[in-house]
This record gives structure tokens, C-alpha cells and sequence, in this order.
């Protein structure tokens, strides 16, 4: 196996988490995770790993430019997987400006660091970094929004339609320059919405079991028809971990799991399976209520990610019906994250 020295940014949080145990299980990589602890990382997810010998945990600020280049110093990373980012679409309605800070000048300071430990100039990979990869861990916002039919290809021209997605596409294209002007060993991947184990209780699919179980209204933006594409957390780190090791370098590759639903069906699909797992006297289902639509809020996203199935042979092995009672379970056995 592999012993890569790994920095994964944004390792307290959700997909970021999942990718860390994916990795420690998975290969003798070392791992270090570098993590804010902002709102959104947790280290209750990463707790299970602390006595594993290729663990490390640091706590710090991508926007440190001195910060994250000393820690680049520090560790000789060989391999970079860039999870760390403001995500909350409704946050960056009201707060852009931290988007923009972590998003891009974050992601400047994380490729800038690479570049220096990891070439001599443009275009010149030191010998003892001739296999750093820098990966890029981006959304399908950054396309913006599809009508009823199609689907976002790598081809996709960028639409992102909310500070936070345009935000992401500002950090894609910085990531994209720096392999067109410096030969950086960079790969993007661009998924559609994750699910499952670990996930910030302000997302959707959290939101409907917390309010489920405590008997409160469930809130559906607008009429429940805006569309999602899903993708089980565990399936996007595999996706991930090929493409940073196989991907060809400079490329983008979409990560899909071929999952498109409407928002009423995933409220109405866990209200059926708490109806199974957690009865009460009614249907969880008579809680469900519409409010009223956030702005900008994109009609559907739907992945294409055929590249990344022909190319490297990913598939995916949860559906969604699969994976939604895998995820309903492990909230009901760990409510305390609700």
C-alpha cells in the first residue's frame, strides 16, 4: 500500500470526515487533518480516530497564508484533499463575505503552499514530489440550474446562481489556472449532494428527521419540487480517492450518484421509513409544511458522470433508497447528533 503524507482540509466536517476513516481504513497513509472548527466541523467525527498512528489533528485557519505555509514546512505533504469551504447556500445569502474569504483567498493560500514545497518553477515537479496531487473538492452549483430534462457534464458552462457557488466557481478556476500556468498535479471534482452519516443538522435530510422525531413542523422550501441528484458520502470518497490517484491531471470529473429526486419525495420517503423504524400514532408525513422559497434557490441539479464511470470504473453502490434507511438508522442510534 501507499504511504502518502495526506492534508485533508475541512477533515471535521461531513464528506470530510467520512474521507479521513475511508482513508485510515483503506490505506497506511498519514493523515492530517486541518480544521477551523467552525459550525460546521465537529470533532465528534473524527473521535473514533484518535488513537490511530497516522492520525493527526490541527486545528487552524486556511486563511492564515503564514499558517498553512508553515504547515506545509512541517509535514512535506505529498497529497492534498481540499474539503474545507463555506457551504451553506442560505449563510451566503446573508453572509457572503465568508465565503469568499475561505472559498477562494483559502484555496489561493492551500495551492500556493503546495506549489512552493512541491516545485522548483513552473512546470518543474521536485523529484521527491513527482507524484503530488493537489485535489480540488467542489458542487454542482457551480453550474448553475437545470430545466427538466439533461444533465451537468465537465463541459457544463459555469451558471453558479448564490455567493456560495460562485464562490466554489472562483476557487475551481484559481485551481485550473494554477495547472494551465505552473504544471501544478491538480484534479476538481464537482458532486451533487451528499447524504449520510455526520451530516451538519442544518441540511435538508437531518433537518427532516431532528423535526420528525421532535414532532415539529417539517419546513419544505417552496412547492417540493426542486430536484437533487444524491449521492451517499461513502460513494463520493471513493470517487474522490480515484481521481486523485488515477485522474488525469488538469481534469474535472463529475461525481453523481444517477439519484435524482424531488424534495417532497426524500421528505416523504424518511417520513414512510421513521413511520417503520420509530412508529408513533400518525404519519410522520402530517408534519410536512411549505414555506416559503429562499432566493435564487436553482430548480434542479442533475450529474452526468460518465468520465469518471469509463475512465476510472467508478460506480456507485448505494441507491437511494438504500442509502436513506443506512442514514435514518445511524441518526436514530446517535440522536445527540440531531
Amino acid at each position: 500500500m501507499s504511504n502518502n503524507k495526506v492534508l485533508i482540509t475541512g477533515g471535521a466536517g461531513f464528506i470530510g470526515s467520512n474521507y479521513v476513516g475511508y482513508i485510515l481504513e483503506n490505506t497506511n497513509d498519514e493523515v492530517v487533518v486541518l480544521d477551523k472548527l467552525t459550525y460546521a466541523g465537529d470533532t465528534r467525527n473524527l473521535e473514533e480516530f484518535t488513537s490511530n498512528k497516522n492520525y493527526t489533528f490541527v486545528q487552524g485557519d486556511i486563511c492564515d497564508e503564514q499558517f498553512v505555509h508553515r504547515l506545509f514546512e512541517k509535514f512535506s505533504f505529498t497529497q492534498v484533499v481540499h474539503f474545507a469551504a463555506e457551504s451553506h447556500v442560505d449563510n451566503s445569502i446573508t453572509g457572503p463575505g465568508a465565503f469568499i474569504a475561505t472559498n477562494i483567498v483559502g484555496t489561493f493560500n492551500l495551492l500556493h503552499a503546495a506549489y512552493k514545497l512541491w516545485m522548483d518553477g513552473p512546470n518543474h515537479l521536485k523529484e521527491e514530489y513527482s507524484k503530488a496531487r493537489f485535489l480540488h473538492v467542489s458542487t454542482d452549483e457551480v453550474y448553475g440550474t437545470l430545466g427538466a430534462e439533461g444533465l451537468f457534464t465537465e463541459e457544463t458552462p459555469y451558471a453558479p446562481n448564490s455567493p456560495y457557488s460562485a464562490s466554489k466557481a472562483s476557487s475551481d478556476f484559481i485551481v485550473r489556472s494554477y495547472f494551465h500556468t505552473y504544471g501544478m498535479p491538480v484534479v476538481t471534482t464537482n458532486c451533487s449532494n451528499n447524504y449520510g452519516p455526520n451530516q451538519h443538522k442544518e441540511k435538508l435530510i437531518p433537518t427532516i428527521i431532528r423535526k420528525a422525531i421532535a414532532g415539529e413542523p417539517i419546513p419544505i422550501y417552496g412547492d417540493g419540487k426542486n430536484v437533487r441528484d444524491w449521492l451517499y458520502v461513502l460513494d463520493h470518497c471513493t470517487g474522490i480517492k480515484l481521481a486523485l490517484d488515477n485522474g488525469r491531471l488538469g481534469e474535472t470529473y463529475n461525481i453523481g450518484g444517477r439519484n435524482e429526486r424531488e424534495n417532497l419525495y426524500i421528505a416523504h420517503t424518511i417520513c414512510d421509513l421513521m413511520d417503520e423504524l420509530k412508529p408513533q400514532n400518525k404519519s410522520y408525513r402530517d408534519q410536512i409544511s411549505f414555506v416559503k422559497d429562499r432566493p435564487g434557490h436553482d430548480f434542479r441539479y442533475a450529474i452526468d458522470a460518465s468520465k469518471l464511470e469509463d475512465e476510472l470504473g467508478w460506480k456507485a453502490d448505494e441507491n437511494f433508497e438504500s442509502g436513506i434507511k443506512k442514514t435514518i438508522e445511524w441518526y436514530l442510534n446517535n440522536t445527540n447528533r440531531l
